[in-house]
């Protein structure tokens, strides 16, 4: 069968892009992507030598745009829907697989307009705007967030499950502030950094490009030792030498602590649309596999209640809400919604 993939813009929506289509080729189908020339869809897969065929379109988002610029963002997306339309036409595409973010909108109109397929899946636990406005014209709403979703959880690569394991006491604990760091974050690690040393807990730091220097520079004059990265891609190995994580909580990376079974502390972006961050790491703490708490709050206070944690019930109930295979799964059900 002839997928097509689209979406993007940031990492998180191009990491299931880039999941499901290796899933639809070792499934024996074939995929293309649509997306955009903003955003990272070019350095994710310009290069990218699974998708059979890759396009980016010049679009831009629309939702944050004002006066004329959103005017020119929706004739962007205007005319992108027609370069859209001829490529699923060129390709035979015989489903569209929408990951969310600006990028996916010409492709998913476009695959409407053709009667073709539209399948979507939603990364947040607060659906975006173009998410929502699809959904219901969409042949399948994926959501690990959603009890009614057909596959109800995350895609996520391999290697975190592999390293997974069910802690119980915290000797490591890894702050992860994304690639590009998040202030608060850092500064509660210096905060705890001493405190930590005294309790003999090791301490893994992602502290981001931007605060790199300031972060090692402060552990060195404090007198502690630890591990520190400005970015790193082998997250799947530093967990595993984790207890706890301190962490926002995007998608990808709650989902991957997830599948790893390393219980977090989650402190949301404030400034995420529709305050997604908080609502993804809600869904966590409602269903008692984590903890949560807003930047505003005595963060050092909290952390420090939680280092005397037995984690083991709650990296037990991590390990089984997660599922291996998601992407596999999402293409599987796919092909026999398409040719049931």
């Amino acid at each position: 069968m002839k997928f097509c993939i689209t979406g993007g813009g940031t990492g998180g929506h191009l990491m299931i892009a880039e999941a499901l289509v290796e899933a639809a080729v070792q499934e024996g189908h074939e995929a293309i992507f649509i997306g955009s020339t903003s955003g990272q869809d070019r350095k994710y897969f310009e290069s990218h030598s699974t998708f059979s065929h890759v396009y980016f379109l010049n679009t831009m988002g629309v939702v944050n745009q004002k006066g004329l610029k959103k005017l020119r963002a929706l004739w962007l997306i205007l005319q992108a829907f027609f370069q859209s339309r001829k490529i699923l036409k060129q390709h035979r595409i015989q489903a569209v697989y929408s990951v969310g973010g600006f990028s996916a909108a010409p492709a998913s109109f476009a695959a409407i307009s053709r009667f073709i397929p539209l399948f979507i899946h939603e990364q947040n636990a607060v659906a975006g705007r173009l998410n929502s406005l699809l959904k219901p014209l969409s042949k399948r709403f994926i959501s690990a967030y959603d009890a009614n979703s057909p596959i109800g959880s995350y895609p996520v690569k391999e290697e975190f499950f592999k390293s997974a394991r069910v802690r119980e006491n915290i000797k490591t604990i890894i702050f992860l502030g994304g690639s590009q760091g998040a202030k608060a974050i850092n500064d509660l690690a210096l905060s705890v950094a001493k405190e930590l040393k005294a309790r003999d807990i090791k301490i893994i730091h992602q502290a981001g490009e931007r605060d790199y220097e300031r972060v090692k520079k402060e552990y060195e004059e404090l007198g502690v030792d630890a591990e520190v990265y400005a970015f790193t891609k082998e997250m799947p190995s530093l967990m595993k030498k984790a207890d706890l994580a301190v962490s926002r909580s995007g998608a990808s990376t709650l989902w991957e602590l997830c599948a790893n079974a390393l219980p977090a502390f989650f402190i949301p972006f404030p400034h995420a649309a529709s305050d997604h961050q908080y609502h993804n790491a809600k869904f966590i703490v409602d269903n008692e596999m984590g903890w949560c708490e807003r930047e505003s709050k005595d963060l050092k206070a909290k952390l420090l209640l939680l280092l005397d944690e037995n984690l083991q019930d709650k990296s037990r109930a991590l390990q089984e809400h997660s599922s291996k295979d998601v992407a596999k799964m999402m293409i599987l059900d796919a092909y026999k919604a398409v040719n049931d």
